[in-house]
């Protein structure tokens, strides 16, 4: 399945510009990252990288006790995307895939925040990492919220899966029997009584 080329891209990807931002937890790479909190200008005041961190499922939501329960159905629906994947590899097209490939390495990129990142920063124990959060577009203020490449992948294969989804049911050619029962039909309704 070279399709999960694409995930491993955006997992590595994903993860590289984070350990970016927050820093490194290991002591034989040592990297500061950004100040948390802190903003650095890229592109005037519309473009900036300012490191945050959600401590939630999404937009910073936090429902306690449910954050195990989050990871969790994180690594549920992965396995499940992946077999999916799998098992119906010839069926997609290859849009469908690299969709799904993409949401897949999301997924897979902020659930290792969710589950390790508590462990291997030493601030929270397994499944009570947070998800760190870095890019930020806006004029004078916030106008999105700030969000990570992760993010960023599964809303691009979520729209790419729905465009491609709603393509596919407008072009699909309806059933033969059911062209043959229109045209009796037809014949039917045209001869005269």
């Amino acid at each position: 399945m070279a399709v999960l080329w694409i995930t491993v891209i955006v997992v590595l990807f994903d993860q590289t510009t984070k350990m970016m931002v927050k820093g490194s937890p290991w002591h034989w790479l040592p990297f500061d990252g950004i100040p948390y909190g802190h903003s650095l200008p890229l592109i005037d005041d519309v473009f900036r990288i300012t490191y945050i961190e959600n401590p939630g499922i999404a937009f910073g939501i936090n429902i306690p006790g449910f954050k195990v329960v989050f990871a969790l159905f994180s690594i549920v629906a992965s396995v499940a995307i992946l077999v999916y994947l799998k098992r119906n590899l010839y069926r997609l097209s290859i849009g469908e895939r690299i969709a799904l490939a993409l949401i897949l390495g999301g997924a897979v990129g902020n659930l290792i925040d969710r589950v390790f990142y508590g462990v291997l920063f030493h601030e929270q124990p397994l499944f009570y990492g947070r998800v760190v959060d870095f890019i930020d577009f806006g004029i004078h203020r916030n106008m999105f919220p700030v969000f990570n490449v992760a993010d960023s992948c599964v809303t691009i294969g979520v729209a790419l899966l729905v465009i491609l989804l709603m393509r596919h049911k407008q072009v699909q050619p309806a059933e033969p029997g059911a062209i043959e029962s229109a045209e009796a039909s037809e014949e039917h309704i045209a001869l005269p009584s």
